[in-house]
């Protein structure tokens, strides 16, 4: 397991949830916004933490904590996250699961193996733009359309968020994305922030005027939009 982050306690990263968030390193995307380049495309293996250490501390800490989440990177990329997430499981945890979706079929062994209670998937952009927003040319969308799929028949509590770029995101963006994931249950719209550690320059944060038109555009697909970091 490549984890290079973990925040002892949280109470954003997990909704209604006291947890400690475990960061892993790598991403088979390289969208250029992303805020967690480190994690990505600058990835030092001296900061490489150690597993043993962190659950040894997770099991002291369940009198206090009530979940674990489980971020990137893509934390799917790695092959042994069904043993850590069986391993936070094991002790007692709510676990949820930060993916961005290119990978169906691990998603659904990690649901219907009891491994996570709650995922959050990034939707990137509507579909026609995807390719230029997670920063790989040819980008087949096909598993991402599954991930959505599977996670909308209801397998699993789930949850939709995109990160708005003012250079990446138009309200017709907006139109398209409602329409592919109409019925969800919640939505979440997050504002950029340059965290100074991106994989590409020249971007910046929308304003929270755009932000609102996109959550009332959103609103006609999805019952439940919600606006992070305005």
């Amino acid at each position: 397991m490549e984890i290079h982050g973990f925040q002892k306690l949280t109470l954003l990263d997990y909704p209604e949830k006291v947890a400690a968030t475990v960061f892993t390193a790598g991403c088979n995307l390289r969208c250029p916004f992303c805020h967690n380049a480190l994690l990505v495309t600058r990835i030092n293996l001296a900061d490489r933490l150690d597993k043993g250490e962190i659950l040894a501390y997770l099991k002291k800490r369940k009198a206090v904590l009530d979940g674990v989440c489980v971020t990137g990177g893509e934390p799917l990329l790695n092959d042994d996250v069904f043993d850590f997430l069986k391993q936070l499981k094991d002790l007692g945890y709510a676990v949820k699961l930060d993916t961005n979706g290119t990978f169906p079929e691990r998603l659904r062994r990690a649901v219907f193996g009891g491994l996570v209670d709650t995922v959050a998937m990034d939707i990137k952009n509507s579909k026609e733009r995807y390719a230029e927003t997670v920063g790989v040319k040819d980008f087949d969308i096909a598993p991402v359309e599954e991930s959505v799929e599977f996670l909308k028949s209801g397998a699993v509590d789930f949850e939709f968020r995109t990160t708005v770029v003012k250079e990446l995101h138009t309200e017709e963006d907006m139109e398209k994305i409602g329409r592919w994931i109409a019925g969800a249950p919640r939505y979440y719209l997050q504002c950029f922030k340059d965290s100074g550690e991106l994989i590409s320059e020249g971007f910046s944060s929308p304003s929270i005027e755009f932000m609102e038109n996109l959550q009332k555009i959103a609103m006609k697909y999805i019952e439940k939009v919600e606006l992070r970091g305005v």
